[in-house]
């Protein structure tokens, strides 16, 4: 079998990942996103000139030429090959960054991670075992990976954004390790591997043939139980306890059961008055309904941010002044390239939410936590960040508490499953109908693609992304309506 890094790292994780994808790979879902992709392509192309000029062996089909160009590159050393590219008894690696000097190599795998994982020692195990074989002296191995505690000041510095771990004693006696990984890949036959569904299936990566490998399970079944851990579910799984029938009487947590019970027996919604009276009584007029979208850089492109941090770059608010008044909406979406979008951001939001009155959010722990991080940046918004956070309110409650639970919400208190359980025919509220974005990863991807497009380019995806984040604050507002309904405040 034709082995690269990627393969061989995927039979680590699962034989039947790499049996699949050679002989069944339409089965496949989704292998990723491709904002994943980009992140990981962006964060390889910086690094390669952390030690200075380098030469680059260019992506090319033809991996012979590849692996020629190496060659080549190879006599003159010192210098720095990236992806320079070897082969070995059809076991084949590009090494992210090479050092080459006269009396060995050192490899450099990057990551875009902000930590170093299992299944990344494999990777360079596994390169490491190419270039010996192909009769290179490999003095040292090793893993550059992301500093999330580097915070960017005017100028990026690739030394503080980058961490470098020798790995060099791990890898090295992995090797064994490696040999017979490589050696029982080879041995995959024709027929399907015998393996059942595990912790492998989501470890270190989702699989994307989890839905082709529990075809054949009951639905629902132990898996759909939300919040459940994952461990929890497949000892229940090994048990035999698969189907929601099978776990009716089981000794499980009373939210596991309830979701079990509203499924099997169709009850009717439990909706506990007393606990959203309890919400409405705590809001006070204007009332702010306010959805915050967020995205992250790797490589921190904003003076005063980390890497992965959250930025704000969008909000929708609605707001009712007083009693009996009309809805208003407000909204702020940035310009894709203003360096100080997080300022304009939070400027605006101070603006448009001038009076004390409620700030009223769906999962409270998000907007709250971007307030802080706002106030630490910018000391003099400060005290109006601090004012949000103490009148903040948390609609989600009711819904987490299982205070207010339907049959349709599946264990969910996500706003995308209580939406359409609470107006399950209102089209207006539907977050299929929207155009493009569709949900909060969609938005932040959406948000990043505008970079570098043109005005007009620019135009259909700044629509969709205020579509998205007015829906997430209306939603609010009906949730709102709805508690006043049932509680007679109307």
């Amino acid at each position: 079998m034709h082995l690269s890094k990627s393969r061989y790292c995927e039979g680590v994780q699962c034989k039947k990942i790499l049996w699949l994808n050679e002989h069944m790979p339409d089965n496949a879902a989704d292998k990723g996103s491709e904002a994943i992709l980009e992140t990981g392509r962006k964060v390889g192309e910086l690094a390669k000139g952390l030690f200075g000029d380098y030469d680059d062996v260019v992506y090319d089909n033809d991996i012979d030429m590849r692996i020629e160009k190496t060659q080549n590159l190879l006599k003159d050393c010192p210098n720095v090959i990236t992806e320079a590219s070897f082969s070995h008894d059809d076991n084949f690696c590009s090494v992210d960054i090479l050092k080459n000097d006269a009396d060995g190599v050192e490899i450099y795998e990057v990551k875009s991670s902000t930590e170093i994982k299992e299944i990344y020692l494999d990777d360079v195990a596994y390169q490491y075992f190419v270039l010996t074989s192909a009769g290179l002296n490999v003095k040292k191995a090793a893993i550059v990976y992301i500093n999330n505690e580097y915070v960017r000041v005017s100028e990026l510095d690739m030394a503080q954004l980058f961490n470098i771990e020798d790995v060099t004693d791990i890898v090295s006696q992995k090797q064994d390790e490696i040999k017979s990984n490589i050696s029982a890949f080879n041995d995959l036959g024709q027929s399907e591997p015998e393996i059942d569904i595990g912790q492998q299936c989501f470890n270190p990566y989702p699989c994307p043939y989890w839905q082709y490998c529990t075809r054949n399970l009951p639905t629902p079944n132990v898996f759909d139980i939300a919040v459940m851990q994952r461990r929890s579910k497949f000892k229940k799984y090994y048990d035999g306890k698969i189907s929601f029938e099978d776990l009716e009487n089981e000794n499980l947590n009373p939210k596991y059961l309830e979701q079990i019970d509203f499924e099997l027996h169709d009850r009717e919604p439990k909706i506990i008055k007393s606990a959203i009276d309890d919400v409405l009584k705590s809001l006070s007029y204007p009332l702010y309904f306010i959805d915050y979208e967020t995205c992250q850089h790797a490589i921190p492109e904003i003076e005063g941010t980390k890497p992965y941090q959250q930025i704000p770059f969008q909000y929708s608010l609605h707001i009712i002044e007083k009693k009996g008044d009309s809805l208003k909406h407000k909204e702020f979406l940035a310009d894709a390239d203003d360096d100080n979008l997080i300022r304009n951001f939070a400027k605006s939001m101070i603006a448009d939410m001038p009076e004390d009155g409620s700030v009223i959010v769906y999962n409270k722990a998000f907007e709250a936590t971007r307030n802080k991080e706002i106030a630490e940046m910018y000391p003099e918004f400060k005290e109006d960040m601090e004012r949000f956070n103490a009148n903040m309110v948390d609609l989600m409650v009711p819904f987490r508490e299982r205070n207010y639970y339907t049959k349709e919400m599946e264990g969910s208190y996500s706003i995308k499953k209580v939406l359409p359980a609470l107006f399950p025919d209102d089209p207006e509220l539907d977050y299929n109908e929207l155009s493009l974005v569709h949900k909060g990863d969609e938005a932040s991807n959406a948000f990043l693609s505008l970079k570098n497009k043109s005005l007009e380019k620019q135009k259909p995806i700044r629509k969709a992304l205020l579509e998205y984040c007015r829906l997430d604050t209306l939603a609010m507002v009906k949730i709102w309506e709805k508690f006043r309904q049932l509680t007679g405040d109307d």
